[in-house]
């Protein structure tokens, strides 16, 4: 798994690239940088707004900052993500996420 420095540096050259940016935002988090994440988790959905894993990572993170009511924002757009794409695993595991913390 490339470092967090190696993810910058990556996306320096190809800033849109949404796998990176997925990549830095969990290195991000890894490393207790949870605005930065939450930033960056942001920036994945403005370039995939069906990215239902980063949907997932950024709600799940929002919770555990106690950020209920965005969370639920994030994890309900979350479920529409996973559904317009067909991810099942993820839209089931936003829709327990939110009954079990929401």
């Amino acid at each position: 798994m490339p470092t967090r420095e190696q993810l910058e540096e990556l996306l320096a050259a190809e800033p849109d690239d949404v796998f990176l940016n997925f990549g830095l935002a969990m290195a991000l988090a890894r490393e207790g940088e949870q605005e930065a994440a939450l930033r960056r988790f942001a920036r994945v959905t403005e370039l995939d707004a069906d990215y239902a894993a980063a949907y997932y990572q950024r709600g799940r993170l929002l919770l555990e900052l106690k950020r209920v009511d965005e969370a639920r924002q994030v994890l309900t757009a979350g479920v529409a993500a996973a559904r317009r794409s067909g991810d099942a695993h993820a839209e089931t595991e936003m829709v327990d996420l939110l009954n079990l913390a929401c």
